[in-house]
């Protein structure tokens, strides 16, 4: 077999009704056979991921009572596995029976606590697997502070990873992309990262070694470059798709109208991160006459709902994870009511997460016109990015990334932290440590957060033994006083 990363093999007489590149505007999948390019003949990574797409493609049309069966056959074996390897579960899952059917009862799920996230924080030796089944391969950290401000630490599997990968490709297949085409990336903020003009450029839309496909180029740019720079770079790159942010797509679908600016070759963008709300979508037709998806995902939990292809609504990624909306006192809400989002991946079990308050709130919806049994959130609320304002009105975005916060949490003894902006000039550090940081450490926080804002912001640190939720009890890890320009 090949290497995973050798490049195409020339496709016969390919050139008719062929895009620029010279490639017919359909997927296959890389092949790994010498002399075999169609049917494609994938190596193990692959087919694991396109079996998996294809059990999705099968799954989506069973019904709700179908799909729940199965996902409580699966949480019964992650049960079983949590109540042998992971200490914290012992005795909160020891009285959860089994059916002889092999499923969880529902009323026995339904009455395991929360997993909440100072759990995860306090207890994180507890939560970690002291055995990994064979076949599920290497153990992975991911970092994330979430919307309780206190940043967690997961462990995935390579398996739960390659669940992943499935599950984009089931929305790049939903969505109708044509992987033949160049997606733009603008998700990074850091000092460095993708700079104005070039920005960065790789070969695949995923990882090229692993690729199940062969793609267009994916191409990425800072998320702080000024506009007029992001449209230039725009109409530079002739992107297909964009993945970004919608606070990001406001201000610049906004800018293009404005201008005059157009970015021809946009078909689709895809949000991420934050509230999607019904006029960005139609600010984004105007602007470009391109079409919005909505997708919610974690890093520590994986995807867990992505937009239905007939509907702007989003469908429960069910093959992968139990997505509860449950009221306060844990009953399940009903379309129309608006419940906090628990979550349950079914297929990690280095860290299992069982039903782990994830900290949103979402909008049940009724069941899809489009077919699919697949659950439907109508809407995912609270989730949102703070910009901070600099003193000429630019901006400086702050989602932190997971080695970002891997870097904060090495200074010191930080359990939890929150920036909040005060003046065009200032950010106060409020910091929740076991000790007070001595003089060097704060010296490096100070530094830590200029060099993530890329500005030289005074900093006060200011200690806390707690740090305060809103009214809707959220928690946001940046905040700003600084009204926008």
């Amino acid at each position: 077999m090949p290497d995973a990363a050798s490049a195409r093999e020339p496709a016969p007489d390919a050139s008719a009704a062929a895009e620029p590149g010279g490639w017919p505007a359909v997927n296959v999948p890389r092949s790994h056979a010498p002399g075999v390019v169609w049917p494609a003949v994938p190596d193990w990574r692959q087919a694991v991921v396109l079996g998996l797409l294809h059990q999705f493609n099968q799954a989506q049309w069973w019904s709700p009572d179908d799909l729940w069966h199965w996902q409580r056959a699966q949480a019964a074996r992650l049960i079983l596995h949590a109540q042998k390897h992971v200490p914290f579960y012992r005795k909160r899952l020891k009285r959860v029976p089994i059916l002889r059917d092999g499923t969880v009862p529902e009323g026995a799920w339904r009455r395991i606590p929360w997993l909440r996230r100072e759990d995860m924080q306090n207890q994180y030796e507890a939560l970690c697997s002291q055995a990994i089944p064979e076949g599920h391969g290497r153990v992975s950290a991911v970092h994330s502070s979430g919307s309780t401000g206190r940043p967690i630490k997961a462990l995935r599997t390579q398996l739960s990873v390659l669940f992943w990968e499935a599950f984009t490709h089931r929305d790049h297949d939903w969505h109708g992309r044509d992987r033949n085409q160049t997606v733009a990336v603008m998700r990074h903020a850091g000092e460095g990262d993708d700079p104005y003009p070039e920005g960065t450029r790789a070969r695949n839309w995923g990882k090229e070694p692993t690729a199940v496909y062969d793609t267009g180029p994916c191409v990425a740019l800072n998320l702080n470059t000024p506009l007029d720079q992001q449209v230039e770079w725009l109409q530079r790159q002739q992107p297909a798709y964009l993945l970004t942010f919608p606070s990001n797509v406001e201000r610049l679908a906004r800018h293009c109208l404005e201008t005059g600016a157009r970015i021809p070759t946009l078909r689709q963008v895809q949000l991420i991160a934050e509230v999607v709300r019904p006029e960005l979508r139609e600010l984004v037709r105007a602007a470009w006459g391109a079409e919005v998806v909505d997708t919610y995902s974690s890093r520590e939990a994986g995807y867990l709902a992505l937009q239905c292809p007939e509907h702007e609504h989003l469908h429960v990624q069910s093959e992968g994870v139990i997505v509860e909306v449950l009221k306060d006192d844990g009953t399940p809400c009903t379309p129309g009511e608006i419940g906090r989002v628990v979550v349950t991946p079914l297929h990690n079990y280095a860290m299992p997460l069982i039903r782990y308050d994830i900290g949103d709130y979402a909008e049940v919806g009724e069941q899809c016109p489009c077919g699919r049994g697949l659950p439907v959130l109508r809407r995912v609320l609270g989730r949102a990015q703070t910009t901070f304002v600099l003193p000429d009105g630019s901006r400086r975005w702050t989602l932190l990334s997971s080695g970002e916060i891997r870097e904060l949490l090495a200074i010191g003894p930080i359990r939890g932290y929150q920036f909040v902006q005060t003046t065009t000039d200032h950010v106060e550090a409020r910091l929740v440590a076991d000790r007070a940081l001595t003089t060097d450490e704060e010296e490096q926080v100070r530094g830590w957060l200029r060099h993530k804002l890329q500005h030289p912001f005074a900093v006060t640190i200011a200690y806390r033994d707690e740090l305060p939720l809103t009214a809707g009890g959220k928690f946001f890890d940046f905040i700003s006083e600084v009204a926008a320009p």
